[in-house]
């Protein structure tokens, strides 16, 4: 399985050193660069990385707030030329930190993390490729689904999943009194269900819109969702716009 990977770093010579360290590695595709967090927000839905390797002192806006941006994230692995954001960059679930120079064994160990991720993922589609949802219709909410946790395993209706959460590298379902953590992306699984059902709320959330009870203006244009089970969820600006269309007369 090829990984695919958009290299964002502001140094041109730091790239062209990044590329030279990824010729080691036959399984990584580099399907871009990026020089600052603009372009790199338009080239991440064209170019549907697995992976970003990330500079976060960038020009205008840094590596955090490029994610900020994002309402879905492939796997981030943090390149910088300072330790001290480290804390912050695992809160933002970040596969791994590597402080520059990048040492080619660190290198090899944070993309070995990558590929074992994505192998226990369902292939994504790559641009001109057939997507591998194409012809598999959608799950619909009067569907079931097969859940497994460990050697915990439950057969849910979709009508009982009230919200998604992205934890790491894998999703947390909530249903019920369960919460079960299984190794899918939430792009995979907002792929799989009907959208005028799973709402994408944010890049952690996806919301079961028949669990909305209530909705409230929250900060700088975003929106806040109270679910039946009081679980609230914020909507980020970007989809709050998107919230109200599909909503509304």
């Amino acid at each position: 399985m090829r990984l695919r990977t958009l290299i964002v770093e502001d140094s041109r010579l730091a790239r062209m050193e990044m590329r030279r360290l990824l010729e080691g590695h036959p399984e990584v595709e580099v399907v871009g660069e990026a020089g600052n967090a603009d372009e790199a927000e338009i080239l991440i839905p064209e170019s549907q990385p697995d992976l970003l390797l990330l500079d976060i002192q960038l020009p205008g806006r840094n590596g955090f707030e490029l994610l900020e941006s994002l309402d879905s994230t492939p796997l981030v692995i943090f390149t910088t030329a300072y330790s001290e954001f480290a804390v912050q960059a695992f809160e933002q679930n970040a596969l791994d930190y590597l402080v520059k120079p990048v040492e080619a064994d660190r290198l090899a160990k944070a993309l070995q993390k990558a590929s074992n991720l994505i192998g226990h993922q369902e292939p994504r589609e790559t641009p001109g490729e057939q997507s591998v949802t194409e012809g598999r219709s959608l799950l619909k909410v009067t569907d079931r689904v097969f859940v497994k946790d460990g050697e915990h395993c439950w057969f849910v209706p979709l009508a009982e999943v009230r919200l998604l959460e992205v934890e790491g590298n894998y999703t947390r379902v909530f249903f019920g009194n369960h919460q079960p953590l299984i190794p899918k992306t939430l792009n995979y699984l907002e792929s799989r269900l009907d959208p005028q059902v799973f709402f994408r709320a944010s890049r952690q959330h996806l919301v079961n819109l028949n669990w909305v009870k209530d909705v409230e203006s929250w900060f700088s244009g975003t929106l806040r969702l109270t679910l039946r089970s009081g679980q609230q969820v914020e909507v980020s600006r970007r989809q709050a716009q998107r919230f109200r269309d599909l909503m509304s007369f």
